[in-house]
Formats: structure tokens, C-alpha cells, sequence
């Protein structure tokens, strides 16, 4: 119905139209219009509302245009002006991320982690994904999302909580529940990062050890157990200056402990590679796959080299034995006299593993190119032309330096080559799926990448080691969420909050009452709520 002019305006002033649309399609449509000669023109379309909500945002919106002074007039053409009071325009009294709530909740709830029932350790959780900030700033985050939450006492009476009741515990138990009825727990990856502090002394447990970025801030040791895809199931942290070799055993001794496994399958890089690490690993009944130092290729394909010389075929796999312990001894457990490699029998070689090598042409023009490098770079030492410490190459004797070409030639021979070690033998796993499963190490990786990037687990402002450890725990459940959104989806977690995040609820109040309007559903968004099995609202 068309509006009208409100009395004191004159015959010529500005209005809002509301007008229901013919038939039963329930729309609305707000129009502002000019009184021209007892006509009224349109001169702008504001909008088609299809509810409640959607119509009071548009009534506010219209309000915004018109000039100071100009009325709006309801369906019944009669002014939402009450009689003797003073007209308002309809005021924003909420906004709330309403859509990625729901489906960062869904899934942590999913995930079985409700059980927890802690409300501001499920906010602190979730607040991490969306926006990885200090706990502090965790409340201003949440405030921006529109959840309602404690205070920072209450968010910091939560670490407590999660070390007195066992939170990471109830985590854990409900991340194994997902990755066994949805994936696959016989082959689990593992690795260890560093998190490091931005504190001056160290104590008990931050303190200053190796660092591949040459950090010399207070650090710990962070191991992690992910399944084959990716998903976490065991966290734990250690001294910063512990030997990362020394820390797979306890993750995978209480992984075992914790849900009562006898068999399965460790894969772990080259760094874990310890004499007593794998001996343990295989009195325990476990089965391992781990690399190989590539400073191993001449004694246990010293078969190869002698019948066959330093040729390979790209793709070629030799599959043989390596010793166990690199002692003088052990070197004569491959026999180079007999042209066939052994097969790695448990019952028979008993101080030896099986290793699997396999050649690369790609791998092999990639490591040339690099020890080119470095012999030019131990040239132009020996030749006074840069002055460096002493460089890969560079032998010294009797004060002056020369190029080790015994070294350098013994490098060259094992370019392209990576090898595996393991005690599964051949007639259970064949060589090309030791190697695969080996490969599947990127996703835990990939899992500290994101927990490094996306979550943002460093640096770390708590001090005692039960803050500490509750921080980990934040930071476990998030990435178990992330993993699982990342895997339904095929989006990144960023690109997930970036398309979720602007679709805002907003609550509008007018003339007293409270109306709810929401943004429309995008393509994308739409994708992932189809992806997640969650209806599009």
C-alpha cells in the first residue's frame, strides 16, 4: 500500500513505501518516493525484504537515506511515528558471526569434546581458530564474534582447570574415537617441533637448546602423533634443551597406554633414527618406518656398487639390510661377494634391519647442484678468495687447506639416492608401500605448520609449566578441529573463517521490539555448510 505524506511535511517531502508484492510470495518491498503534485514518484528501490528481520533492516537503511526531517510510513500507510512522541530510526542493538559459530560448536561438539563441559575452555578453543591471540585478547575476539563470555579471571581459571581435571586426557580419548571409526590408527606419523618464549632466563622446563632458525630464546620441545591423514591424537611437551630422540618413546609408550593398542606402525624422520630408539620400538612389539641418513647409501649397497657401479635408473628400488648398531662388525653383515641383495629375514638377521633405497633423477640433479655449490664454495676458501669457517670439503692439514675429494667424491656417489629403515618385513609390506607410507610424513608437517601459522602456538606468554601444558591443550583441540574442517572441505582454515565470519546476524530494534536479519548465504558458504552436512539457514 502506498505511503502518504505525514501531516507538518508540506505537499512536496520525501517517503518510505513498504508494499506487500502481489500473491503469495510473502515479499516486501521498501521504496523511497517523492509527493509531486498529490502523486507519489519512486525514486529509489532500498530493497526486497522476504521476513521480519530482513524488513527492519531495510526500514533502518531507508531512514539513513532519507534527508533530516522526512517520515516512513508502515503497510497501513499510517506513520510509525507514535502519536506525540518524537520518530526514531531503528537502531542495531547486536551483531553475531552467527553462521561460523554454529559451525566451529558443531564440530567441536562433533568431535565428541563437548564432554568436557567447560564453556570458556570451548571459547578460548574456538577463539584460537577464528583469530590466534594472547588469552587476554581472546575476550576481544570473542566480543567481535558476538558470543557472549566470563571475564579474564574466568578465562584464566580455565587453564587451571584443564590441568587439574584432565582435559587433555578427555581430548585425546575423543580425537582417537574420531580417527578410528573415520580413518585409520594401525599407522601413526610422528615429529617434533620447538616453541620458544620471548623470556630472558630459562628454568625448569624453557630452556635454550637447538633451534633450526637459530633462535637462542628459552624453548620446549613439542612432540606430535597424528594419524596417517593428518588428525592429532597425542601431544606432549619436554625440556628445551631435551634430545629430540629421546622424546618419541614416551608419546607413543602413553598413546599405547591410553587406548590399549598392542600393534601398529610408527613412521618418524630421519632425526629419530637412534640405535636404542628402534630397539625399543621393535621389543615392544611396534613396527617402524624411519629414514635413513643418506651417509648409510655406500655400506648397505655396497652389494650394488661393487656388481652394478654407481648407476641407477630413476624410480629404482633396491631393497637390502642395514646394521643395526654402526659398529666395526656390523659393517660385514651386507656381503658385497654375493651379486643378490639379502632379504631381510627377523629369524636370520639378527643384528640388522631391512632398508629400502630408492633413486631419483629429479632428487639426484637437486643434490648435485648443491654439492656444486659447496665445492666452489671449499674452493674459494682453499684459494684465500673468502674468508668463512671451514665449509663442507675443506680438509686441513698441517695448517693449510685443500679439497677432500675422497669426501666429495663419496657424496656424489649416493646423489639421488633416500633411503628407509624398518623392521616390517617384505612379505608383510613390499618396498613401494614402505616408501609411500614414509611420504604420508607431510601431514603432521603439515598439522605443526598449522598450529605454528594458523593457530599461532608461539610464542608462548605463560610461565609455569601448568599453564603451559593447559596452553598446549587450547592448541591440540584446535588444530583437531581445524584438521577435521580443512578435511570436510578442502578449504584451509583461514579461507574457512574469511568466508564464514562476515555473514553477520544482527538483532534491530524498533519502536521497542527486537527483529532478527541475518545476510544471505553466498555460493561458498553455502559449499561448506553442504560440505558438513549442516542445512543452509
Amino acid at each position: 500500500m502506498a505511503g502518504m505524506t505525514h501531516p507538518g511535511v508540506g505537499s512536496v517531502g520525501l517517503v518510505v513505501f513498504v508494499r506487500k508484492s502481489p500473491g503469495r510470495t510473502g515479499s516486501t518491498k521498501v521504496q523511497i518516493a517523492e509527493r509531486r503534485a498529490g502523486r507519489d514518484v519512486v525514486l529509489e528501490h532500498v530493497g526486497t525484504a522476504r521476513s521480519e528481520g530482513e524488513l527492519a533492516v531495510l526500514m533502518a537503511e531507508a531512514r539513513r537515506r532519507l534527508r533530516p526531517g522526512q517520515d516512513a510510513f508502515d503497510l497501513d500507510g499510517v506513520g510509525l511515528e507514535q502519536e506525540g512522541l518524537p520518530q526514531r530510526p531503528g537502531v542495531i542493538t547486536g551483531k553475531r558471526s552467527a553462521v561460523l559459530w554454529q559451525v566451529l560448536s558443531s564440530v567441536y561438539a562433533r568431535l565428541g569434546f563437548d564432554v568436557v563441559g567447560d564453556e570458556a575452555f570451548e571459547q578460548l578453543v574456538l577463539a584460537r581458530i577464528v583469530e590466534p591471540t594472547s588469552k587476554a585478547d581472546s575476550l576481544r575476539v570473542l566480543a567481535e564474534l558476538g558470543v557472549g563470555h566470563g571475564s579474564l579471571r574466568t578465562m584464566f581459571r580455565c587453564l587451571a582447570r584443564a590441568q587439574e581435571r584432565g582435559y587433555r586426557d578427555t581430548v585425546a580419548s575423543a580425537c582417537f574415537e574420531h580417527a578410528s571409526t573415520s580413518g585409520d590408527v594401525s599407522l601413526c606419523l610422528y615429529d617434533v617441533t620447538t616453541l620458544y618464549f620471548e623470556a630472558e632466563h630459562e628454568d625448569e622446563l624453557r630452556k635454550v637448546g637447538y633451534s633450526k632458525e637459530r633462535r637462542v630464546d628459552p624453548q620446549i620441545i613439542v612432540g606430535l602423533l597424528v594419524d596417517r591423514a593428518g588428525f592429532p591424537l597425542e601431544i606432549g611437551c619436554w625440556e628445551g634443551n631435551k634430545a629430540e630422540t629421546t622424546t618419541m618413546l614416551p608419546i607413543i609408550r602413553q598413546f599405547q597406554k591410553r587406548h590399549s593398542i598392542e600393534a601398529m606402525v610408527v613412521v618418524a624422520d630421519a632425526g629419530m633414527l637412534s640405535a636404542g630408539n628402534l630397539k625399543d620400538l621393535h621389543e615392544a612389539g611396534l613396527r617402524f618406518i624411519v629414514g635413513s641418513r643418506v651417509t648409510k647409501a655406500p655400506a648397505d649397497l655396497a652389494s650394488h656398487f661393487r656388481w652394478h657401479g654407481d648407476a641407477f635408473t630413476d624410480g629404482q628400488v633396491i631393497d637390502t639390510i642395514t646394521p643395526r648398531v654402526a659398529t666395526t662388525a656390523a659393517r660385514g653383515v651386507n656381503d658385497d661377494k654375493k651379486r643378490a641383495e639379502p632379504v631381510w629375514d627377523p629369524g636370520v638377521h639378527e643384528r640388522s634391519w631391512r632398508a629400502v633405497w630408492a633413486y631419483s633423477a629429479k632428487r639426484a640433479a637437486r643434490d648435485a647442484k648443491t654439492l656444486t655449490l659447496q665445492e666452489n664454495r671449499a674452493k674459494a676458501v682453499i684459494a684465500g678468495e673468502k674468508a668463512a669457517r671451514t665449509p663442507r670439503f675443506v680438509t686441513v692439514k698441517n695448517g693449510s687447506r685443500s679439497l677432500d675429494e675422497t669426501s666429495l667424491a663419496r657424496a656424489r656417489r649416493v646423489v639421488g639416492l633416500k633411503g628407509y629403515v624398518t623392521n616390517i618385513p617384505a612379505t608383510v609390506m613390499p618396498a613401494g608401500e614402505v616408501i609411500a607410507s614414509y611420504h604420508e610424513l607431510w601431514h603432521v608437517e603439515a598439522s605443526f605448520r598449522m598450529s605454528k601459522s594458523d593457530l599461532r602456538a608461539r610464542p608462548i606468554f605463560h610461565h609455569t609449566r601448568d599453564a603451559i601444558e593447559a596452553h598446549l591443550t587450547i592448541v591440540f583441540a584446535a588444530l583437531a578441529v581445524a584438521r577435521y574442517l580443512q578435511d570436510a572441505t578442502g578449504m584451509s582454515i583461514k579461507k574457512i573463517v574469511n568466508t564464514l565470519r562476515p555473514l553477520q546476524q544482527v538483532t534491530v530494534r524498533i519502536a521497542g521490539h527486537e527483529h532478527l536479519a541475518q545476510d544471505p548465504l553466498t555460493p561458498a558458504a553455502e559449499s561448506i555448510l553442504d560440505d558438513l552436512g549442516s542445512p543452509t539457514q
